[in-house]
């Protein structure tokens, strides 16, 4: 029995934590993006010069390159793999609670999608549950179904 309640008592936290592991997966995805934009980062200049002997001649050159060191080169690799390991656990807690909603029941399963994950008012969760249910009967199903886990 102890373990059931150990576990149901993770559940609950994982829950809670869900909608935080999405944002986690979208900041993380725009963060990894943004240092894949700054390693292809070009600089890019023209300059002017001549032939050295005569006729002196006037040529345009285009020089581009990039500001990245060798060093800049590690930091940013260690950096990505910090936000691919901060992707993965975020996207743990995120598999976790998918795994979990299925073994609940169907109704606590609707509530649990528009008040934690939709983040929608207890009215209007009441609204798309339907059948009479009001905003405080519905809060009352769900502290009490969150207390029996």
């Amino acid at each position: 029995m102890g373990k059931i309640s150990e576990r149901s008592s993770v559940d609950k936290k994982i829950l809670y934590d869900y909608i935080d592991a999405c944002a986690l997966i979208r900041e993380t995805e725009e963060d990894i993006r943004r240092l894949k934009r700054k390693k292809k980062t070009v600089i890019q200049t023209k300059i002017k010069g001549s032939n050295p002997d005569f006729p002196y001649q006037e040529q345009h050159f285009k020089v581009e390159g990039s500001t990245f060191t060798y060093q800049d080169d590690g930091n940013l690799r260690l950096e990505e793999k910090l936000l691919e390991k901060r992707k993965e656990n975020a996207e743990k807690i995120k598999r976790q609670v998918e795994e979990w909603m299925p073994t609940i029941p169907v109704r606590m399963q609707r509530i649990i999608r528009h008040k934690i994950f939709e983040e929608r008012t207890w009215e209007e969760t009441a609204a798309r549950i339907g059948r009479k249910a009001t905003g405080d009967s519905i809060r009352k199903q769900f502290e009490n179904f969150m207390k029996e886990i």
